[in-house]
């Protein structure tokens, strides 16, 4: 076989791409061969993939080539991967990828995966002889997905090294590392989970979920605030969307100790009824408003709890998450909960009553007194902590079981997956929180509902109880149940698309 056929059959992966140099050579000499054959064997090993992925062999890779390619070599590690590729290695900005521009990014790709592959070998158990050669096992992927605040099983970090495992020894080399992540925009372990960090602020018009932490790049780069950006436009329209149905949930929370109990189709008649179809989105504009502040103090107060919680700002568990995103949700509505007071009154209202949100204020103020506006704050308080554990407890507990039963070789659980995680998990903690908020909407009308009269707290449990029993505090849950779906898909949906635009 000659040199050229033999570079090509260990290039195609029939030989090995590295054969052992004899051991009389010296250690200089091995370093300067083995690289300069190391930079042989890459240009070829370059060319070969250029070429597959090159489908009409026009010499330029453009994005339906590259996204057919990650598709082909099943290297996509979220729905733009091709656009980052070609966004990272288009240095003459034509929308193609040439040879010159291809081997320049994979090059400059393999310098990060080499410095992200030799950070996770923590205990030292490489391999060192003309080349460093580390060896990555389960303990340090568990140690490097806990590094990020998510914890999994020895059991499930085999899972994740079967994913790059080829030769069945479940510890992953250079080679191994290099092979899985050189066509897909990544250059770290955590990557891989990353599709089950909650990145994106999933929204259902109710409590703004805390995002996970942001990464040093991020930081660095600002592009944590394009990130709340997106996230407050996604916000936005899924409320908007889902607006009808959440003032539905209010009107039959206000009116459901009156004698003739509001039911879903009847309760959007009335509604369109008083005030035209317009009138479904009252409250809608306070409820879109109010989401920049309270975005903005709850990530801000988040981090600020982390650092106090965590000491040295690393190493954040489940329970110091927790404990974080309840202080910092307390925090957030503190603030703005005097918006939320008048959401709710310009739901409630009648048509004509109020001219805006501005007139409800000043009305408000005037006829009823500062007061009015922290009328139920207990109970939004109190509700916070049972919907924000149990959210955050059913999440984890059904992305563990995901990976423990349904991974195989992908960490990657797909769109619909982390979809129906994320839409049970929120249905959990609001059938957890619902009875408080009742308690809060009814105290937040009282005053306007019964001419004038407040009642404590203790009074009206019992006032609900003895009418109604026990299904009058979960008065208005079916509108709510319902649009948690429409919520968080359509909030993830436009949250995809406008990351493209504000990058």
């Amino acid at each position: 076989m000659d040199p050229g056929q033999e570079l090509e059959e260990r290039v195609l992966g029939r030989t090995p791409l590295f054969r052992p140099l004899p051991e009389s050579e010296s250690s200089d000499l091995c370093v300067l061969r083995a690289a300069a054959c190391q930079t042989e064997e890459d240009y070829f090993r370059y060319r070969i993939l250029f070429e597959d992925l090159d489908r009409n062999g026009d010499g330029v890779l453009d994005i339906l080539e590259l996204k057919e390619g990650l598709i082909n070599w099943n290297s996509s590690f979220g729905p733009n991967s091709e656009e980052e590729i070609l966004k990272a290695g288009d240095t003459n900005l034509d929308s193609g990828l040439d040879f010159e521009e291809f081997v320049r990014y994979l090059q400059d790709h393999e310098k990060k995966m080499k410095l992200a592959f030799k950070s996770l070998d923590k205990n030292n158990d490489g391999i060192y002889m003309c080349f460093h050669i580390f060896l990555i096992d389960a303990s340090e992927v568990v140690a490097a997905v806990g590094s990020l605040g998510l914890h999994i099983s020895e059991a499930q970090a085999n899972d994740i090294l079967k994913s790059m495992d080829s030769d069945g020894t479940m510890t992953i080399d250079w080679d191994e590392w290099r092979d899985y992540f050189l066509l897909r925009p990544a250059t770290s372990i955590s990557d891989i989970i990353r599709f089950w960090k909650r990145s994106t602020i999933i929204d259902i018009g109710e409590s703004i979920a805390i995002p996970d932490e942001f990464t040093e790049q991020e930081r660095k780069s600002g592009d944590w605030w394009k990130r709340l950006v997106a996230a407050g436009i996604a916000s936005a329209v899924a409320r908007t969307c889902t607006a009808p149905l959440d003032r539905l949930k209010v009107m039959m929370q206000v009116h459901s100790l009156e004698s003739r109990r509001m039911r879903l189709t009847s309760g959007f008649q009335q509604m369109v009824k008083e005030g035209g179809i317009l009138s479904l989105w009252r409250g809608n504009g306070v409820n879109v408003f109010k989401i920049a502040p309270e975005t903005a103090l709850k990530v801000g107060a988040y981090e600020q709890y982390k650092k106090w919680l965590s000491f040295d700002g690393a190493n954040i568990g489940i329970l110091e998450r927790f404990i974080s995103g309840s202080l910092a949700g307390a925090t957030a509505q503190t603030c703005i909960y005097p918006m939320e007071v008048i959401k709710t009154r310009l739901a409630v209202a009648k048509t004509g009553e109020y001219s805006g949100i501005i007139d409800c204020g000043k009305k408000l103020l005037k006829q009823e007194g500062f007061k009015t506006f922290l009328r139920g704050y207990v109970p939004n308080l109190l509700g916070i902590v049972p919907y924000a554990g149990l959210d955050l407890t059913v999440y984890e507990l059904l992305k563990n079981y995901w990976l423990e039963h349904y991974a195989g070789n992908s960490m990657n659980p797909g769109v619909m997956i982390l979809l129906g995680c994320s839409t049970l998990s929120h249905t959990c903690g609001q059938l957890a929180s619902f009875p408080l908020t009742v308690l809060r909407t009814r105290m937040q009308t009282e005053h306007m509902m019964e001419k004038g009269t407040t009642a404590p707290l203790i009074h009206l449990i019992k006032e609900i109880y003895n009418k109604e029993g026990k299904r009058g505090f979960y008065r208005g849950i079916t509108p709510n149940i319902i649009k948690l779906l429409p919520a968080v898909g359509i909030g993830c949906v436009v949250y995809e698309k406008v990351k493209p635009i504000l990058d």
